[in-house]
């Protein structure tokens, strides 16, 4: 079962985040785990801010904690965002670098008239073309 999962292309993508840039791509991970955490942590935080003002308990603590958390979760979205934007960027030019080099590196062109390759028609674009109107 696990070698069906690791065929599958989303593993494959997974993997080369971590080879096209690992400090980027550990950062992202982290920023996804910490974004799905904090609305936990938030709602536990405003459980014990809740519980302290029903039971007459100092606030500083659980002020501190909503606070802190609530910080958090209005600066994690655009950190995660830039992270994930230049980890694409790491990504796009690591493909690209590797396009390069499977297409120059062995001499003359017959590895690239592969008859065991896929006809064109059946490749998908993977990049986004846009024109410019230069009038």
């Amino acid at each position: 079962m696990f070698e069906r999962l690791k065929d599958r292309a989303e593993w494959k993508f997974f993997g080369v985040l971590l080879k096209a840039d690992r400090p980027l791509a550990i950062a992202w991970w982290a920023a996804l785990a910490l974004r799905g955490l904090l609305p936990v942590l938030f709602a536990i935080a405003m459980g014990a801010l809740v519980g302290a003002v029903r039971r007459g308990n100092p606030l500083a603590t659980p002020l501190i904690a909503v606070g802190t958390v609530f910080v958090l979760l209005q600066i994690t979205p655009p950190f995660h965002h830039a992270v994930g934007a230049n980890l694409g960027s790491r990504v796009a030019a690591w493909l690209y670098d590797q396009l390069t080099i499977a297409c120059v590196s062995p001499p003359g062109m017959g590895h690239l008239e592969d008859p065991r390759l896929p006809p064109i028609s059946r490749w998908r674009a993977t990049s986004t073309w846009v024109s410019v109107d230069r009038r």
